[in-house]
């Protein structure tokens, strides 16, 4: 298992260089990924102009970025991640803006989903290779400590809902699920993440 994450972590790139290959893929009609479709294409072309404007409105709160600075030791966050998934186009922004909050605590890294399966077959969600998918390293010791994804419970509770009472996904609950992140505006990611990092902090395995 360690071998895999480390094949993540060198197939893995900074928040700004992520950002760019997606824009440079979408600069050419394509998005990321092996599938290739004028549906993913679109879907990237929209989570772009999404992150723009996260990355402008976002804001880590105080707390928050003070607890981070305070973690005793210092932890890569490796992403697995696509430039057409919407959930990620959500999150991602937080987690940069949280990974520079922390006083380099934290290293955001992020890794293309279909170039490392062997790792997301690791880190599946009900069976599912749902993304993002954030593992938790720590630097010091050299192993993860935990992993979140792919969504907050709030958004996984209301996606939940759908499935039972309508079923397949659609617009509407594509729709629904934006709504919801705006209405939270990443305090429930950050809350989340904190919770893991701290519990981290203080059960050392």
């Amino acid at each position: 298992m360690k071998s895999i994450v480390a094949k993540g972590l060198f197939n893995s790139h900074p928040y700004i260089e992520y950002r760019k290959i997606v824009t440079d893929l979408l600069s050419e009609g394509k998005s990321t990924g092996n599938e290739q479709s004028e549906s993913l294409t679109n879907y990237s072309k929209l989570n772009e102009a999404r992150m723009n404007r996260l990355e402008k409105t976002i804001s880590i709160s105080d707390e928050v970025a003070t607890k981070l600075q305070n973690l005793d030791n210092h932890y890569i966050w490796l992403v697995l991640s696509e430039g057409w998934c919407g959930d990620a186009a959500q999150i991602l922004p937080i987690l940069n803006k949280m990974a520079l909050a922390s006083n380099k605590k934290i290293d955001l890294r992020i890794a293309f989903r279909d170039e490392n399966d062997e790792l997301m077959s690791h880190y599946l969600t009900n069976g599912g290779r749902a993304i993002p998918k954030i593992i938790v390293i720590c630097k010091e010791a050299g192993i993860v400590r935990a992993d979140w994804g792919p969504r907050p419970k709030g958004a996984s509770e209301l996606m939940a809902k759908h499935k039972i009472e309508v079923g397949p996904i659609d617009e509407k609950i594509k729709t629904d699920l934006q709504l919801w992140y705006l209405a939270d505006k990443g305090i429930s990611v950050q809350e989340e993440l904190l919770e893991i990092m701290e519990n981290i902090k203080y059960n050392r395995l």
